[in-house]
């Protein structure tokens, strides 16, 4: 029997706070996967271009045509999710994160390796969709923003654990080895922490939300109450049945009709905003980026990715301490405006030819300001603004979108660079975080404080 008294409003029992904060990190190590696997290409791309004799154009394809599969699993992830389960869809992720990983490893032809990396950006794309959503639909209120951003956090982990692996391999041999054999150990490195991922979403619960759409209240009051404490769960679970009894005309109609078509456009641009900045030029291409034309020893370039790999990381940790405190807007706000600065000091690093340290520096205080706000707080705002009966459908539509302008950014940076120089190529990404700050101004309310249902009545 409980004991406790009763909770007020957005508190979390202190016996809950340890358990969901464990299931939501679980959960959130499929962004570990989602960035290990998105960033691992970085280190390898120059050799593996090397290996099968492609050129420009060619290199752009292999480096970007995951992203076509993580646009297929986003579109996918959702609905996936609402009809079987957030739970055994993440493990499906888990595994299909294993098989790309040694099925890139070995390929003999380019096409061999382009389809490994098609079925990993089918888990890439759904579980950038799972993820966020399951631990949104599981984290109490006061918690909900922070434990959404471990999930960023871990994509920023993955990316500098990776950036850190691929330089590890790359010392192992000379330029010979890396273009034969280096750069398949760094896509075959992907499977440990396949290996992890799979092991702990064995081990967590399913989504309460989930639960209740599916008519087994018992075991999502379950979850709840060992979440929240019991007196909480019944608040909660009371809010969700009642939500959920309401008319609906139908997700895709009720998402497009006019009552939910300010949050879908919300989600819808914030996706595009996150990626026309340019982030994953940085990301996919760091040491290419950092590479001094004519010069033979590229031991420095992987250091200074790795070094952009920590300051993400280090930042993020900035974003989960503030996004609870000072909320949602007020962060993207802010650091959308040192994005636009900082993009802007990079193409005038490229123009002037500052290579070595003032490029890095430019690089690191973009770097700074996206990982700080934009990177985590897109995730955070398109788990809450989407109503719970098509919360799956509205994040699949998302972060497709997102994952669109993903491969569109990494497809046409080669070919930027090349036409119209880098200093352009970075002054044009300034511009799109500029227009995206004027979007978030206008347009992007705040969510901090306030419950799933209650966001979903604001509307």
């Amino acid at each position: 029997m409980n004991t406790q008294a009763p909770l007020p409003t957005g508190s979390v029992a202190t016996h809950g706070t340890g358990y969901v904060v464990l299931i939501a990190s679980a959960a959130a190590l499929g962004g570990l996967l989602f960035g290990y696997d998105t960033a691992v290409i970085s280190g390898g791309i120059d050799f593996l271009a090397a290996h099968f004799g492609i050129g420009e154009a060619e290199k752009g394809w292999a480096a970007s045509c995951a992203l076509l599969g993580c646009i297929v699993g986003a579109m996918s992830g959702g609905p996936l999710g609402d009809r079987f389960g957030r739970k055994p869809m993440l493990i499906l992720c888990a595994a299909l994160f294993g098989l790309s990983g040694l099925a890139s490893a070995l390929p003999t032809t380019l096409n061999q390796f382009v389809l490994a990396r098609l079925v990993g950006g089918f888990a890439i794309g759904a579980v950038s969709v799972l993820s966020p959503l399951y631990i949104a639909e599981i984290a109490p209120v006061a918690l909900r923003g922070r434990l959404v951003a471990l999930y960023q956090l871990a994509i920023v982990v993955g990316i500098a654990l990776v950036f850190f692996v691929n330089l590890a391999i790359q010392r192992q041999g000379d330029l010979a080895w890396n273009q034969a054999i280096g750069w398949r150990w760094m896509m075959g490195s992907l499977m440990v922490p396949s290996a992890l991922f799979l092991f702990t979403t064995l081990l967590i619960p399913e989504s309460p939300r989930w639960l209740m759409r599916v008519g087994r209240r018992e075991r999502a009051q379950a979850v709840l109450v060992r979440v929240a404490g019991e007196q909480e769960a019944k608040r909660e679970l009371q809010e969700i049945a009642a939500n959920l009894a309401e008319p609906s005309t139908g997700a895709v109609r009720e998402l497009l009709g006019r009552r939910y078509r300010r949050p879908l456009i919300i989600g819808v641009t914030l996706a595009v905003i996150q990626q026309f900045c340019g982030i994953n030029s940085i990301m996919y291409y760091g040491p290419s980026i950092f590479h001094r034309p004519g010069q033979t020893d590229i031991d420095a370039a992987f250091w200074f990715t790795a070094i952009v790999g920590l300051v993400n990381l280090v930042f993020t940790f900035v974003a989960i301490w503030l996004v609870d405190r000072a909320g949602r807007r007020p962060l993207l706000i802010a650091g959308s405006a040192v994005q636009v600065l900082a993009l802007a000091a990079c193409g005038l690093a490229f123009q002037q030819q500052w290579s070595g340290v003032m490029l890095l520096a430019a690089v690191l205080v973009f770097i700074a300001a996206f990982a700080a706000a934009m990177g985590p707080v897109l995730w955070i705002l398109i788990s809450e603004i989407f109503p719970n009966r098509m919360r799956g459908l509205a994040m699949s539509v998302a972060t497709l979108v997102l994952w669109s302008a993903c491969f569109a950014v990494s497809e046409t940076f080669p070919w930027l660079r090349s036409a119209i120089g880098p200093a352009w190529t970075f002054w044009i990404y300034a511009l799109c975080s500029l227009l995206g700050l004027v979007f978030i101004c206008t347009m992007v309310p705040e969510t901090k404080g306030r419950s799933l249902e209650e966001i979903e009545c604001s509307w």
